[in-house]
């Protein structure tokens, strides 16, 4: 059986990748540039594979590397996972985490299964409310992290398709002139549509306006309306719009991570641990393309920040 890899050289395998130096990287982990030299030797010989080159005055990742590094990421988050779920005397108190409707369902059920695991002494509080409304609240100091949508002050976690959506059992999308169904004024998918539509000399009707994904699906679902939406808001029974149905590409939705200024600091970093690990292990829902077959998200060019993008199962119309 082979021997397993060891987490201390793992620990120093991603400092330096994160650093790009050997000597950045050794006062990271508290040890001597030769002493980092000697472990990367070790685990190189250990893989059987050359993970760093020379680039200049840094230490870029060769291929190799680059596949290492992902299996890193996942072995060290896992360690972190399974030592805590084992340490429940390790953080006690209380966090606020605030994220729109439209991630609530996608996202929050993995990052409350998780964090409660992990953490079975911390009392978890949520708030949904759109963006514009979650950065009030952090700079109030009423929320201790925000997950929001293409706000610049973000940490960009992930990123999504912006997708005209359907019925997958009707012919809303033909209808002249198209019924809309969007968010409130301030939000940035709404102008995304109204701009793409103007540009394409398309004449619509705003129908239904609502902050509330479960309104804007139902209308989608009913063959009411036509709705633009990121991939993880997709249902069962919708049908993804694309150029051959006249419909042209839209911006990427950005989902980022805003951090406030009050709260237990310890308490707040294993929650965003939590919710970009989250992030990276959830795949794209199904939808289905015009003519009846699964909407391929592996033609599209858009990734999320690990470069991980899940081809989606078949799922029959839910409607």
């Amino acid at each position: 059986m082979a021997a397993p890899l060891d987490l201390d050289q793992l620990a120093t395998f991603l400092a330096i990748a994160d650093t790009g130096s050997f000597t950045r990287a050794a006062e990271q982990v508290h040890r001597t540039q030769s002493a980092v030299s000697m472990q990367m030797r070790r685990l190189e010989e250990r893989v059987g594979k050359t993970l760093f080159e020379k680039s200049g005055r840094s230490n870029r990742l060769t291929e190799d590397g680059e596949r290492l590094l992902l299996y890193a990421r996942r072995m060290m988050r896992l360690n972190r996972e399974t030592l805590a779920a084992f340490d429940e005397e390790s953080l006690e108190g209380s966090v606020r985490i605030g994220m729109p409707d439209d991630y609530a369902e996608p996202f929050l059920p993995e990052i409350m299964a998780r964090f409660t695991r992990s953490n079975p002494r911390v009392e978890l509080s949520v708030l949904c409310e759109p963006t514009s409304n979650l950065m009030q609240h952090v700079r109030q100091g009423t929320v201790d992290l925000a997950l929001l949508t293409d706000d610049v002050s973000a940490e960009v976690i992930r990123r999504e398709p912006l997708l005209w959506v359907t019925s997958a059992n009707h012919a809303t999308h033909e209808r002249d002139p198209l019924p809309l169904a969007v968010g409130r004024p301030t939000c940035t998918w709404r102008r995304h549509a109204y701009e793409a539509l103007d540009a394409m000399g398309r004449e619509y009707r705003t129908l239904f306006t609502s902050y509330s994904v479960t309104v804007i699906t139902a209308a989608v679902l009913s063959g009411t309306a036509v709705a633009v939406l990121p991939e993880c808001a997709l249902r069962p029974g919708m049908r993804v719009l694309n150029e051959r149905d006249g419909f042209q590409p839209l911006p990427d939705c950005c989902i980022g991570l805003v951090r406030g200024h009050n709260g237990d600091t310890d308490i707040v970093e294993a929650l965003l641990r939590h919710v970009v690990e989250c992030l990276d292990n959830i795949s794209a829902p199904a939808a289905l393309n015009g003519d009846g077959t699964p909407f391929d998200f592996e033609t599209l060019s858009h990734r999320h920040r690990n470069g991980k993008r899940l081809r989606p199962a078949h799922l029959l119309p839910g409607w």
